[in-house]
């Protein structure tokens, strides 16, 4: 079904006005935020593709999913999902390079009901540049 624009709509959404909208649904996490977070047992899901991740280290502890396999991996209900997948009410930090794209993501996973993902706010880079643990 498409949205036909009608007197008065502005339109679609710009890039910036949908991060926006999607981010005053949940709170991102900094980088130290993010890290007790996860020592509290929340998953730090790195959704970065290979050739970050191979220029740039691993976050120690964070399951990698590419991005494109995201939702098959950590629906708890899915064929697909990883081991760490165990429950809807699941802690989820997302992180991505910059904390874009993780945004995103975060709207999809609230979608299939992960309601307690959220992501890091700069993503990888501003876990870098806080001086947390990076494995090269």
């Amino acid at each position: 079904m498409s949205h036909a624009p009608h007197e008065g709509d502005s339109g679609p959404a710009g890039i910036d006005e949908l991060l926006e909208r999607v981010r005053a649904g949940y709170v991102q996490l900094g980088p130290r935020e993010a890290w007790a977070a996860a020592s509290e047992g929340a998953l730090l899901v790195d959704i970065r593709y290979a050739e970050l991740r191979e220029r740039d280290g691993l976050i120690p502890g964070a399951l990698v999913v590419e991005r494109n396999e995201l939702e098959w991996r950590l629906d708890p209900r899915g064929s697909h999902r990883a081991p760490e997948a165990v429950s809807h009410g699941l802690r989820v930090v997302v992180i991505c390079n910059e904390g874009y794209a993780s945004s995103l993501a975060v709207e999809s996973l609230h979608r299939l009901g992960l309601y307690r993902a959220t992501d890091l706010a700069g993503g990888f880079q501003a876990w870098r540049a806080a001086g947390l643990p990076v494995e090269e």
